[in-house]
């Protein structure tokens, strides 16, 4: 392991221009901000034959995908992810989901069934019923809600294994009553090919899961390939930036979540904070790589802890070195003058995951109101959230917390009004449709109404 110091850059609200340093940081890890490696570029290049922007390979792919179906599909997927398949390999089949789930560790599968019914409880109970009123007369008006029919899933499969995603995807949209799922993971051992992944689908119910990943995933989902991958009504679920771009780009031809960026982490810290805590905390996002983890708090004391607290731990952890260079490339410890600007800069922020780890955290919640999801005091690490609580991981990144919320199994639902009027509760609204009618013009408005009214 490196023994090397932490370089986390500092900022001082005091002395720097603290919006400009944050907002340059946010724009490295938002859709926009073309994190690809090395190794990434050059199998663009290697691919398309010249090096081609994030965006215009989602472009190209999306297209051909479109145009040209499953063997689209293929052709990517052997290019961009060496995987030689065929129309009959692509899908994992039921023999070898059943094998997988066989051979599973039983604490595995046991896990996966306590996480699910905590999944369930809490999604169940946050689900949109039916609301109907009285309407003039002896009519109602309702607004309804059904599940859409189908939906694909995106479990990523580049750097690890994500059993949890499939779980905080599939169960939500089996609370909503989804009856098809479709989840696709990239041919690889951390994605389609991997045991663990099979076995949770099986587990939840899953029976269509297919080895494709990155753009040409997403674009099989939306365009459909035929028999092979009907389409769906709507794509959720984290990926790379090429995932993310592929979402924004089939947007309109079918719903999506949203266009999730790298995971994120704020800390507002005090001097009641553990610094051991929250270098933990900045640590497991950092290991996403990439990830973003910033401390914000009004004591240098806590700061100059954390620090310390994550060179000690960086040197004994698995992955210690790949969240050094992450939180090296996008973290930030950020000291405030107060709680009051700690307030101001986190909902400025708007980040993935806000752990108030303050000792008056419920206080500091109320005029925190952008975050995805919020935890509150120190034993609410992220990582609780992200495996086994209930609410979903699949959460708005990159300040988009301000307007967008977290998955839910309310995602999964389309809502619908419903109306039903008498003749005496049409003749009470009657001269209410005429009068802005008339103003409007639209006289064949009126006439469906006086049609109705004049006794004939």
């Amino acid at each position: 392991m490196n023994d090397k110091s932490l370089n986390l850059r500092r900022i001082d609200t005091r002395t720097d221009d603290a919006r400009e340093a944050l907002a340059k940081l946010r724009k490295q890890l938002s859709p926009t901000g073309d994190v690809v490696s090395d190794a990434g570029r050059e199998l663009t290049k290697k691919v398309f034959g010249e090096p081609l922007t994030p965006q215009q390979v989602v472009e190209r792919i999306c297209r051909d995908v479109r145009d040209q179906g499953l063997e689209a599909v293929l052709d990517y997927s052997r290019r961009i992810d060496r995987a030689e398949q065929t129309a009959e390999t692509i899908r994992v089949s039921a023999s070898e989901l059943a094998e997988a789930h066989a051979n599973a560790p039983s604490n595995l599968l046991e896990a996966v069934r306590r996480v699910r019914d905590n999944i369930l409880k809490f999604q169940t109970a946050i689900l949109h019923k039916d609301v109907q009123i009285d309407a003039p007369g002896e009519g109602f008006l309702r607004q309804r809600y059904v599940p859409l029919r189908r939906v694909g899933l995106c479990v990523p499969g580049g750097a690890a294994a994500y059993p949890s995603t499939v779980l905080m995807t599939a169960v939500p949209a089996q609370a909503a009553g989804v009856k098809q799922l479709a989840v696709i993971a990239p041919p690889t051992d951390f994605g389609g090919n991997n045991p663990v992944i099979l076995a949770t689908c099986h587990e939840l119910g899953i029976e269509e899961v297919y080895r494709i990943g990155g753009a040409q995933g997403v674009a099989a989902l939306a365009y459909g390939c035929g028999e092979t991958i009907p389409a769906v009504d709507k794509i959720v679920g984290p990926g790379n930036l090429f995932v993310a771009l592929a979402k924004q780009f089939v947007f309109g031809q079918v719903d999506i979540d949203s266009i999730a960026g790298p995971s994120e982490v704020v800390v507002i810290a005090d001097d009641s904070t553990n610094a051991e805590y929250t270098a933990a905390d900045l640590i497991a996002q950092a290991e996403h790589s990439p990830g973003s983890g910033i401390v914000i708090s009004w004591s240098e004391q806590l700061l100059d802890d954390t620090l310390a607290a994550l060179n000690r731990q960086l040197t004994r952890l698995e992955r210690g070195d790949l969240a050094r260079r992450c939180l090296e490339d996008f973290g930030a410890m950020i000291l405030v003058r107060d709680q009051a600007e700690a307030t101001r800069m986190a909902n400025e922020i708007a980040s993935e995951h806000l752990h108030i780890a303050t000792e008056n955290a419920e206080e500091m919640l109320a005029d925190i109101p952008n975050a995805g999801a919020t935890f509150l005091g120190p034993y609410s690490p992220v990582a609780v959230g992200d495996y086994a609580a209930g609410p979903s991981h699949v959460l708005p990144t990159g300040g988009t917390a301000r307007f967008a919320s977290g998955l839910s199994a309310n995602d999964f639902l389309r809502s619908s009004s419903v109306l039903h009027f008498s003749r005496k509760g049409l003749a009470s609204l009657a001269d209410d449709v005429r009068t802005l009618a008339d103003v409007e013009g639209l006289t064949a408005h009126r006439a469906s109404v006086d049609v109705r009214l004049d006794g004939k």
